[in-house]
Order: C-alpha cells, then structure tokens, then sequence
C-alpha cells in the first residue's frame, strides 16, 4: 500500500459561489424553485447575476467546501476539480490553496468560462441555487492522478458531476485506483433533482461496491428509492449500502451500517441565517473523524458540529477554525 500523504481526497465541481439575501417575491419573479438546484445557461447567469441585489464571492462547490471542512479539521486535504485560467478560476485556485487544500488541476486554456453558482437566501434561511457550470464540466480521466488518489485515505465523489460522460469515466478511475490501494470510496447523491436524473445508475454504485460510503440527505434518500416513507427507505439504503449517512436537519442524522443503525442529533445553534453548505460541512466532520478511525458516531458529532457553525452566517466556508470548535466542545480530533 502506498504511503499516506492525505486524509481526503474530494473530486468535483469548482465553482464560485455568488451569493446574496433576497425575498421570495424575487424567486417567483425569476421563476425559481425555492430550495432547489437549477443548471442554467450562460446568457441565463448573466440575467440573473444583473437582475439580484449585492453579493458576495467566493470559492465554492459541494465536494470543495467539504475539503475545506476537512482541512479546517486539522486534516490533510485534496481536491482535484475543473476551471478555466480565467479570473475566476484563478480566484478559485487561490482561496482553496489558502484553506491549506492542496490542489493541482491544471486550468482549461479555452473552452467556456469558470463555472458559478448564484446563491440566493431567503429570510428564512433556506438557499436556492442556479448554477452555470462552465469548465467545471469539462473534467478528464486525465486530470486524475493516480499517486494522489493511491496516497489518500478516502476519495470523496461529487454526485453533482455525474454529468458529463467523460467526469463519470473520472470517478470510475479513481474508484478503481482508491480500492486496488485498500482506501475507502465515499459518494455525496447531492441533490434530489440529481437522484431523479441518475437513480439507476447511483443505484449501481451503491450495490456493485463502487462506493463504499453514501451521504444523502432525507430527500435525496426518498428520491432514491421513489417511497415517500423514511423508514422504508432507510431499510433499503441498509440492505443496499456498506455504510450510508442521512443527515435530517433539525432532527440529526442517521448512521447506518449492515449490523447498525446509531442516530444522532443535531448540534444546537442560535439561529439559521444560511443552510448553504450545511450538508457539505456535515460530510466534513463525519469524513475528518472516519479518516481518523473514531468511531461512526463521534463523527457524525463533528460532523453536526461542523454544519451547525457553517449555517449560522452567510456562506458555505467556515468562519472559525473546526479544529479549536471540536476541542472546545470536547470531541475527540
């Protein structure tokens, strides 16, 4: 087995995120779905980006912020994703480097421009995203670097870039690395409208081994298996699944193993400003405490831990370092 050099490795979309507070009047104005995930256009970005309020930028992306979360743990921490040498790209590549991520993927000279995600919060906490994907698309098997993948003990995969043939084809390679090297391959199904698009095939992923840890969140898990009934869907995720976690909120989450189901709550805050990232930062901790060989609920702990700070203010980056959160809340690092 290779030397580890990392504690996790998340392949992704980057993205930067643009996010800003508005009212729902202005979600059904622009004919959004509140709460979800649209891919847009890049005509469509750009309406979008002239029509909402002042924002703030910065580096994002569902596996990219988990990295950072694990970094922000005290772990070591990669991530391999797409951008163009554009301004924002380079923008990206500065802000994950700075969170102490090493990343080494080598930016797009053409093609289209760096992907973006407007992040739209409504006063009730609850974040709709339209998100133009851009050269976070344009991911190659090449850009995978066996080494790294070899060398971390766990490949975070991005259910959000199941899309493109070639990015699926990049995933599948560094699976076969991760295993042919004894680590572990843990996937995120990322949103419900992607569980829609791709059930058939997360499915495949899921039984066949290719992944051996599954995040989803409770609407994710009903859409995954189409039964609107959680406790139905929890016995299939068990029976289909080395080890799945479904975060719910409010009510915590759910660790579920072949011989176990361990439930823990969530962590208490003051109030939800902003639920972006709470799913990515909740994988955070739950990843950091796996990686580190605690036990699966003191990292579903960290990883409550973790979501409760990111939703607490705008933005899906923490604000405070995770690894002096965790000591001062007593869990184990």
């Amino acid at each position: 087995m290779p030397d580890l050099k990392y504690d996790v490795l998340g392949i992704g979309n980057a993205i930067v995120d643009v996010i800003a507070r508005t009212e729902d009047d202005f979600l059904v104005q622009q004919k959004m779905s509140k709460g979800g995930m649209a891919l847009i256009d890049e005509p469509r970005a750009q309406s979008i980006y002239d029509a909402m309020g002042p924002a703030v930028e910065v580096s994002g992306g569902s596996a990219a912020n988990t990295i950072v979360g694990v970094a922000g743990f005290g772990a070591r921490a990669a991530f391999v994703g797409k951008v163009k040498d554009d301004e924002l790209g380079r923008a990206f590549a500065h802000d994950i480097r700075a969170a102490g991520v090493a990343f080494d993927t080598a930016p797009s000279s053409d093609g289209p421009s760096t992907a973006r995600c407007y992040v739209l919060v409504t006063p009730d906490g609850e974040r709709t995203m339209n998100t133009f994907l851009g050269a976070a698309q344009d991911l190659h098997p090449a850009d995978v670097d066996p080494g790294m993948v070899a060398a971390s003990a766990i490949t975070y995969l991005e259910g959000y870039l199941w899309d493109p043939p070639h990015a699926k084809e990049a995933f599948r390679k560094a699976a076969t690395i991760a295993h042919d090297a004894g680590r572990t391959v843990a996937l995120t199904l990322s949103d419900a409208f992607c569980v829609d698009r791709y059930r058939a095939e997360f499915l495949d992923l899921i039984r066949g081994g290719t992944v051996d840890l599954v995040f989803a969140n409770e609407r994710e898990l009903h859409s995954l298996y189409e039964t609107a009934d959680f406790d139905t869907a929890l016995k299939a995720i068990q029976a289909d699944a080395r080890l799945a976690v479904v975060t719910r909120s409010a009510l915590g989450c759910v660790v579920i193993g072949k011989d176990e189901v361990v439930m823990v709550p969530a962590a208490p805050i003051e109030k939800v400003v902003d639920a972006t990232g709470a799913g990515d930062l909740f994988a955070a901790g739950f990843l950091f405490g796996l990686a580190r060989g605690r036990d699966h609920k003191t990292a579903a702990q960290l990883g409550a831990m973790a979501a409760a700070e990111v939703i607490q203010h705008m933005g899906a980056r923490p604000e405070v370092s995770l690894k002096v959160l965790a000591q001062q809340s007593r869990l184990p690092l």
